[in-house]
């Protein structure tokens, strides 16, 4: 997959998240429950059967209302700020794709820039903040570079995911600035990030998926 990524391989992308967060649900409520509300694993697996329940029953034909229904799936299935992060994230990659059926390397930064963005608008996150955010935007630089340097699109999504893992694992030793985390100051440092772990594993799949298709 070089040139463009049909709306069936997001759908794909989408599937192998919620089987991700499925699998690593304790996973990421262990990392939770170390800093937050001990509920990001089971609110990221709920959310996302909701969103692949949906998907199963009617598939939007573009990405503009793919991604708008994802959105608000999980704006309204998830608790936490989780639901309302991902959901926004999700809700402004569908305005950026537009009515389209396929995408180009160009289109899905784009898409994913935008979802950054959104996260950022809503949250107010920065880098060192501890939060998805720190592993979000690094994969998003990384998924750039790799696309200005001539890489397949299948590629970028790989350096994306290495990116992403790298800045999960750095929000280890931070203290913690926004949310729950940040109620307790110096103890939130030595623990991973849940939001960073799910968006590891978020641009993990599509990483997998992109270069498996």
């Amino acid at each position: 997959m070089n040139g463009t990524i049909p709306l069936p391989a997001l759908v794909t992308w989408l599937d192998a998240f919620r089987t991700a967060v499925t699998e690593q649900r304790a996973y990421l409520t262990e990392l939770d429950s170390a800093i937050g509300d001990a509920d990001h694993g089971a609110n990221m697996a709920r959310g996302m059967a909701a969103v692949m329940d949906k998907l199963e029953t009617s598939t939007p034909p573009t990405a503009d209302e793919l991604f708008k229904s994802v959105g608000m799936t999980l704006v309204t299935s998830v608790g936490g700020a989780s639901g309302p992060l991902y959901g926004t994230f999700f809700l402004r990659m569908g305005m950026s794709a537009g009515a389209v059926a396929e995408f180009d390397g160009a289109a899905l930064a784009a898409a994913l820039r935008a979802g950054l963005d959104g996260i950022v608008a809503r949250g107010k996150a920065e880098a060192g903040d501890k939060t998805m955010f720190d592993a979000l935007a690094p994969a998003l630089d990384a998924f750039d570079a790799a696309l200005a340097d001539g890489s397949s699109i299948p590629a970028a999504a790989a350096a994306a995911a290495d990116a992403a893992e790298a800045g999960r694992d750095a929000t280890e030793p931070l203290v913690a600035r926004k949310g729950r985390a940040s109620y307790l100051g110096e103890r939130s440092a030595g623990h991973l990030d849940p939001g960073s772990a799910s968006t590891a594993l978020l641009m993990r799949t599509l990483a997998d998926v992109l270069g498996s298709s």
